[in-house]
């Protein structure tokens, strides 16, 4: 009498390992590739904040000088940014330099308070990238001419 002989056995045994090895590797990576997504955003807000403290200093530098007081200074404008805007959100003079952030849970506002009246348009700058900002004391602000303040505009 022969024995039975169980052709493919060996064939089956490995693929129900590698199942098991990829049911448990598959919740690994979608974690990780979670992970990697959360990292990018706290790094484009950590990046937009160091960037609109740096706007921030500078215009109030400028600012205490009076006019016409200029500098020119380079931002670096992180991935995940779609727009800036300087004094409030309704492009008038204001206080604060905010940087809007996308991330999967919405926006994000990364704001940064100026000492003196800015006012500015930053609106062209909308791709990851490094900018020339001119930053300049001015008697005659743009959106209100009868106020002074620190005006911030990109120079093409």
């Amino acid at each position: 009498m022969q024995p039975k002989r169980r052709k493919g056995q060996s064939s089956f045994e490995l693929l129900l390992t590698l199942s098991f090895g990829l049911a448990i590797l598959l919740p690994v990576v979608v974690i990780a590739f979670i992970q990697v997504s959360n990292a990018n955003t706290s790094l484009s807000s950590a990046e937009s904040q160091q960037a609109a403290s740096s706007l921030a200093n500078i215009a109030s530098i400028v600012g205490s000088e009076g006019p016409p007081a200029r500098v020119l200074t380079s931002i670096n404008v992180p991935p995940g940014v779609s727009n800036i805007y300087i004094g409030n959100t309704t492009d008038g003079i204001g206080n604060l330099v905010i940087f809007i952030v996308e991330s999967s849970a919405g926006p994000s506002y990364i704001t940064e308070y100026v000492p003196v009246s800015v006012s500015g348009n930053l609106h062209s700058i909308t791709t990851p990238g490094t900018y020339l900002v001119s930053i300049s004391a001015v008697s005659e602000c743009p959106p209100n001419p009868t106020e002074s303040c620190v005006y911030m505009s990109v120079v093409t």
